[in-house]
């Protein structure tokens, strides 16, 4: 069957988004360091754990064309419900470094902050596991972190914070 074409013009064809590539080039630990705070004092009976885990991101450009690395540092805390006294502490910055090509500039920060982390992050829930572990703790399995809600709650915090310090008028 023949395309139509109106105005003796050749048929149109639908303008395709330009194709997304990206690589993992490397990833590894930066700085890691965990405190079993726990292990200094003496324990009586079953302690119940209150975990907190905080997430902080950070991208930036490479020299090399179209390399970025992204920077995944969490903060876990643990403290006995009961008492309130420290367990551990454990502090991990895990890099990535990746090869982007086909990402608009204008979408390149969120991609950087949501889906590199995305790939990253089962790497660093490996190793936070094996170090609780290893520390003398049940290995700690972090939940799958949502890095989109991350990423706007980051953005109308800095909103929020320029706004406050702007002076009205």
């Amino acid at each position: 069957m023949a395309e139509e074409t109106t105005n003796g013009a050749a048929p149109t064809q639908p303008q395709q988004a330009p194709q997304v590539k990206m690589n993992v080039l490397t990833q590894y630990i930066r700085d890691m360091s965990f405190e079993n705070i726990l292990a200094r004092k003496p324990v009586s009976g079953n302690v119940q754990p209150d975990v907190k885990v905080q997430v902080a991101l950070d991208a930036k450009k490479r020299e090399a064309e179209n390399q970025y690395e992204v920077i995944m540092k969490l903060t876990i805390t643990s403290k006995a419900k009961d008492t309130g006294e420290s367990m551990f502490l454990l502090e991990l910055e895990y890099v990535g470094v990746f090869h982007i090509e086909g990402v608009p500039e204008e979408q390149m920060h969120p991609f950087l902050l949501i889906e590199c982390p995305r790939m990253i992050f089962p790497f660093a829930r490996r190793i936070v596991s094996d170090v609780t572990r290893d520390g003398g703790f049940p290995p700690l399995n972090l939940d799958t972190i949502d890095f989109v809600a991350l990423y706007r709650s980051e953005v109308q915090r800095r909103v929020a914070a320029q706004q406050a310090s702007t002076p009205a008028n």
